[in-house]
């Protein structure tokens, strides 16, 4: 079975309070490299032993073909990398990432964050409602993985691979 049913419209923006969520391109690096780098520790914490992502020496040339790299994976409808971004547009608050399930039992994997010293008050906690939300009512998956978040990462790994 495809990730997505071929007529399926990918949707491409989510507002919620003090965000939107919208596909990230090329032209948010400079903004997404200040909202990785200044929260790697963070972020290390929610992905690093498994994705060994940010590694403490990413440049902003490798943020750049990462984001080029999401970009056309958008395109090609295989993969679905948001920003989520500050309703004005001036400061990347976060990312959501929505990928076809590795795992036996499961239709997609969805991983986000948001920065945890951001203004907006409870941004991870409203970031996490509203995607779930989204997630359930406007995408076409029965059941969906947030690794990380409602299954360990080790309960992850151990699960059979997808044939």
């Amino acid at each position: 079975m495809a990730f997505l049913p071929e007529e399926f419209e990918v949707p491409t923006l989510l507002e919620a309070g003090a965000f939107r969520v919208r596909p990230i391109t090329v032209h948010d690096v400079v903004k997404d490299y200040d909202a990785v780098m200044t929260n790697r520790g963070y972020l290390w914490g929610l992905f690093g032993e498994a994705w060994g992502w940010p590694p403490a020496d990413l440049t902003l040339e490798q943020d750049l073909i990462d984001l080029g790299w999401h970009q056309k994976e958008f395109q090609t409808r295989s993969s679905f990398d948001y920003a989520v971004m500050s309703l004005d547009e001036k400061r990347l608050l976060g990312c959501v990432y929505i990928d076809p399930a590795e795992k036996e039992g499961f239709d997609a994997e969805v991983y986000f964050w948001a920065r945890p010293n951001a203004p907006e008050k409870d941004l991870e906690r409203d970031l996490e409602q509203a995607v779930k939300r989204w997630i359930s009512e406007a995408w076409p998956f029965a059941r969906v993985a947030y690794p990380g978040r409602d299954i360990s990462w080790k309960e992850w790994e151990t699960l059979p691979d997808r044939r």
